[in-house]
């Protein structure tokens, strides 16, 4: 049998399809592309917005036509928190929630039992498939270290899609990342859906910055990378963990959602502008050369025009790296989609391309900052005859020249330009140890 993927979302359902992606290739299953004949298509849905729900549907009838008496397999977000949208497509065979790895394979299988299989994560508590993950195109790993949330924000659906906060234990954490280190992993991405809740379901109760003091502590991996934290979470040990051990890549990816108060109480968030800036001054002020990127929701409920211009001018003054940008999305179920005055969708529409392009200027602006800079950059793939590409420790792109054999290899890159109107560094090898190494 062979069986193809399509993944929407953030990195914990690609974190999520690697997994299925193994589980089945253990059954002698084959993987193929989406666009091949498979005989099994699993669409992995994303319940972020209502364009991913159409998306994950407009993959399944993709899927249908491509081959008829293929089985049809939708799971992840969407399919946890609206199984009943899902399964009145006729293109749809199986809707799997999340957490239910058996019964994914059942469906794959084609049990006919497995139609709609999927249980309330709030009441259970589901224990994490932990796992090496590397996604395509990276030589990175990926690490999840927590499932779910309990944080509750009004515009979320995710604590419902995914259940109450859970995570793995430190001993299996620090196993995890031994055997990441034997496999030849120079870099590990800590990754979760909540991950500053990370310790507090378990028993004891243990703290992210614990965690981390025991990986500072014994782990032989040379780069760590963490992949988001809400901003009240990013603690002050944590700061100083990154700014004195090296391992720890100065790259923090802090949520801010609105850049004005009164949007940021409706929202539910737990913390203000003042304190998001205090986080990202703290940040400079230890790590110089720290990338800070950010999640920014536009036209969210009752978002006036001079609330909206506040919120650009807070962004645009603080020195970020980068946006992820989304158009605000009514999520059935949050309190959010209860609230008055939503804004006309071109409205919303035209917030999000201002703040947009003022993300890909800031993007620009922080790779310019490293022309003349030497980067240790971890080599990830051959794009070309002689050309490596990789990515530095504070997050940027790096192309250099270079031998195949460079692959998954930290090297110092000279940056001579920025490449066209992106944000990728061009540069060229240099010798361990010469020019002005930037400490990122």
């Amino acid at each position: 049998m062979r069986f193809a993927i399509a993944t929407l979302g953030c990195k914990v359902n690609q974190y999520d399809s690697a997994m299925i992606e193994s589980r089945l290739r253990a059954r002698g299953l084959e993987r193929c592309a989406f666009d091949q004949r498979a005989d099994v298509f699993i669409v992995n849905t994303c319940a972020v917005t209502d364009r991913a729900d159409a998306e994950s549907l407009r993959l399944a009838r993709r899927a249908r036509r491509l081959n008829p008496r293929a089985r049809v397999v939708l799971t992840g977000c969407l399919a946890q928190a609206s199984p009943q949208l899902l399964d009145r497509s006729p293109a749809v065979d199986a809707v799997v929630g999340l957490g239910r790895p058996g019964d994914l394979e059942r469906a794959v299988l084609g049990d006919p039992a497995a139609r709609v299989s999927v249980a309330n994560l709030r009441k259970e508590k589901a224990a994490i498939e932990l796992g090496t993950v590397t996604l395509d195109g990276h030589t990175r790993a990926f690490l999840k270290l927590q499932e779910g949330c309990d944080q509750f924000c009004s515009f979320c659906i995710v604590p419902f899609s995914r259940g109450r906060s859970r995570s793995v234990a430190p001993r299996r954490v620090i196993d995890a990342l031994d055997r990441l280190h034997d496999e030849g992993f120079k870099e590990v991405v800590l990754t979760g859906v909540h991950l500053g809740g990370y310790g507090r379901d378990l028993d004891p109760p243990i703290t992210l910055e614990a965690l981390l003091e025991m990986i500072g502590e014994r782990c032989a991996i040379p780069r760590i990378r963490l992949s988001s934290l809400d901003p009240e979470e990013l603690s002050d040990r944590i700061i100083e963990l990154a700014a004195s051990d090296r391992k720890f890549c100065p790259h923090f990816h802090l949520p801010l959602q609105s850049g004005a108060d009164e949007t940021l109480l409706r929202m539910r968030r737990r913390y203000s502008t003042a304190h998001f800036r205090d986080r990202v001054e703290r940040l400079l002020a230890a790590l110089p050369d720290v990338a800070i990127g950010t999640d920014l929701i536009a036209g969210f409920p009752d978002e006036s025009a001079a609330a909206f211009e506040s919120y650009f001018r807070f962004v645009e003054e603080l020195p970020l790296a980068y946006f992820h940008v989304f158009p605000y999305s009514k999520r059935a179920g949050t309190t959010a989609a209860k609230l008055d005055h939503h804004l006309d969708p071109a409205e919303i529409k035209r917030r999000a391309a201002l703040l947009r392009r003022l993300g890909e200027a800031k993007r620009r602006a922080f790779a310019g900052r490293f022309v003349g800079a030497v980067l240790p950059t971890l080599i990830e793939e051959t794009v070309g005859d002689g050309l490596l590409r990789g990515t530095s420790r504070n997050y940027l792109r790096v192309l250099t020249n270079g031998a195949p054999h460079m692959t998954n290899q930290e090297v110092l890159v000279k940056v001579e330009r920025l490449a066209g109107e992106g944000a990728e560094l061009v540069g060229s090898l240099c010798s361990m140890g010469s020019g002005n190494r930037a400490p990122a």
